[in-house]
């Protein structure tokens, strides 16, 4: 055994084993980080792993085999032991290890300080000059019930400035956080990441309105172009295209000409001044998140629409409130129900009046996944949502959050890495990239985002329990304890803190507050309880809980498939059957690698 090993390194077949193991792994490490960047798919890195572990024994073989001479390469057994070379071609196969070595290094280097994408903290890329966020215009009229008007006019443009093919127009949540604010045009410019800034007031009296609007070089504070207009209110609809016009030829932008996009609008068909207004207000209302505002944003839908009949956009919002109503507000299931069926009516009459309306398609989306688990159903309605509006950050959240759901964490990935581009500030979209890196065994970054989420909006709640699961899969009990102790007081500090427990030294008091959870919130949060089960290694417990978790049609289900705490059980194979169950793709399976779950969708 001795001469074999000796004859191995005379031979520098451990030499060149090393050469051959350093050149694979850096020529994978490369593919996968430059391939992205021009969109090949992610086959051609798998195929190339595979094709270098297939090469290795025949890279050794080799080396045995043959021998580098002044003549070129020989069998070694034709060489005589007095013109053999090896010590020579040994040194020179150190320095090439060393060379290819030092390659590697400098790949990590570049990319842990150079090419890694941070979603919180990131190296602020270039601006270009055709990127415009719409600041909210000032309500002059200075009665605070009037804001929806000024509100609604500043959306309506960043909607119309969206439908330029190659404008970057920043989203509402994240341009509408400067409203009132003091900081010069250079500053809002660079924490946006634009080179122009709209902004302007409005001031609406009777049947007069008086509409001032100025795009501003970001850079220096110069004005690119402005005007002010005194219309007519029945003149409203022109007005705003006249602005959106004068913008889009300053910054010489052209219509999207994307296959299937359809410039969206949120006009009354008829034209109707009162039906609009009824769902600017409906629209504000919505957006507040609270049961009263939504159950009144629905009336105000329902008067838009009794002006205007035919208003698709009316119909749409209606369905929204009414599916959000009845998922987060309502405890009563016949209520519950019957506001899914009313929802149904809604946005099935939306896409009767326009079907190429990417809202009523989202508004359907999230109505057939909440009332009905309907996966498939969901994926396809969001998918033809972003075909129609390619540049919705709505439309790629949500296909980001079905695409998780389905397993596939890397295209969810990449959708948020678009949404964050135009949505930077916005608290929730940082949150939910947070919850992929989990899953996806990025844990810094994870708790990265995390943190930006709370930087932003330090009441999120969930954003302090993602802290936690990132310091409980880590093993940090006191890192995770003290994240869900700073958590707001609420049902998610409770679930934060007997999470946090469980990987403590302190097995008392982790079955006492697990204990308190089951008590207090089974029929609510059986799927959050199946997650503690998980971290206590608890596999029965945690597959009877995720099975009554399903029994009461628990959202939670549709995160199975990237719920860090849950995925170590994925090699399980009740966690299989539990997905085939649900409707959802096998892990590892061919369905987990397309997405044709129709067949496999568990109607409630």
């Amino acid at each position: 055994m001795r001469s074999f090993f000796a004859e191995l390194r005379r031979r520098n077949v451990l030499r060149a084993g090393a050469f051959y193991a350093a050149s694979a792994w850096l020529l994978v490490q490369v593919a996968t980080q430059v391939f992205p960047f021009f969109h090949f798919p992610e086959w051609i890195v798998r195929w190339i792993v595979v094709a270098a572990i297939i090469g290795f024994p025949f890279a050794i073989a080799f080396a045995w085999y043959y021998e580098i001479t002044p003549e070129g390469l020989k069998l070694e057994s034709r060489i005589e032991p007095g013109e053999s070379i090896t010590h020579q071609t040994g040194r020179k196969l150190d320095r090439w290890i060393i060379a290819v070595l030092a390659g590697a290094v400098a790949l990590l280097l570049a990319n842990t300080f150079v090419l890694h994408r941070d979603v919180g903290d990131a190296v602020a890329p270039a601006i270009v000059d055709q990127s415009i966020a719409v600041l909210p215009l000032t309500n002059e009229g200075g009665n605070a019930e009037e804001e929806y008007f000024s509100d609604g006019l500043s959306e309506d443009l960043i909607t119309a400035l969206s439908q330029f093919a190659g404008l970057k127009v920043i989203s509402r949540n994240s341009s509408f956080q400067f409203r009132n604010s003091k900081d010069g045009s250079k500053t809002i410019g660079e924490k946006l990441g634009v080179a122009h800034l709209l902004e302007g007031s409005v001031r609406r009296a009777g049947d007069e309105v008086r509409i001032s609007a100025t795009l501003v070089r970001a850079e220096d504070g110069s004005t690119a172009w402005s005007e002010r207009y005194d219309r007519p209110y029945k003149d409203l609809f022109k007005l705003q295209d006249d602005i959106t016009n004068a913008v889009a030829t300053s910054l010489k932008a052209r219509l999207l000409t994307d296959e299937g996009a359809v410039v969206q609008s949120d006009r009354p068909p008829s034209g109707k001044l009162d039906a609009y207004t009824a769902y600017l207000q409906g629209k504000a209302l919505w957006e507040r998140q609270t049961e009263a505002d939504c159950r009144k944003s629905i009336e105000l839908f329902d008067a838009a629409i009794a002006i205007d009949p035919q208003y698709a956009q009316a119909y749409a919002a209606k369905a929204r409130s009414l599916t959000s109503l009845s998922a987060v507000f309502l405890t009563d299931a016949a209520a519950a129900q019957q506001a899914y069926v009313e929802a149904r009516t809604a946005v099935n009459v939306a896409l009767r009046l326009d079907p190429d309306l990417a809202d009523a398609h989202l508004a359907r989306g999230k109505l057939i996944l909440w009332s009905g688990f309907d996966w498939a159903g969901a994926d396809a309605e969001y998918r033809r949502a972003l075909q129609l509006a390619p540049n919705d950050p709505a439309a790629k959240v949500s296909l980001s959050e079905i695409r998780a759901t389905l397993g596939h964490l890397d295209e969810a990935r990449d959708l948020m890495h678009e949404v964050v581009a135009v949505d930077s500030l916005n608290a929730f979209r940082y949150n939910w990239i947070s919850t992929l890196l989990i899953a996806l065994g990025d844990l810094d970054g994870a708790e990265e985002a995390a943190r930006k989420s709370i930087a932003l909006q330090p009441t999120i709640e969930y954003a302090y329990s993602q802290l936690a699961a990132v310091r409980v899969i880590r093993g940090d009990a006191a890192g995770a304890l003290e994240a869900a102790k700073a958590t707001p007081p609420g049902v998610w500090q409770e679930m934060g803190l007997a999470l946090a427990l469980q990987i403590g030294n302190d097995r008392a008091a982790a079955d006492v507050a697990l204990n308190a959870l089951i008590d207090h919130m089974a029929n609510t949060s059986a799927f959050q309880i199946a997650e503690i089960y998980a971290v206590r290694k608890d596999a029965d417990h945690t597959f009877e809980w995720l099975d009554r978790a399903w029994a009461n049609r628990d959202a939670g289900v549709g995160q199975l498939l990237y719920d860090g705490l849950l995925l170590p059980y994925k090699s399980d194979p009740r966690f299989a059957a539990f997905c085939i169950k649900v409707g959802l793709p096998v892990p590892g399976s061919e369905s987990a690698g397309a997405a044709r779950t129709a067949s496999l969708v568990s109607r409630p």
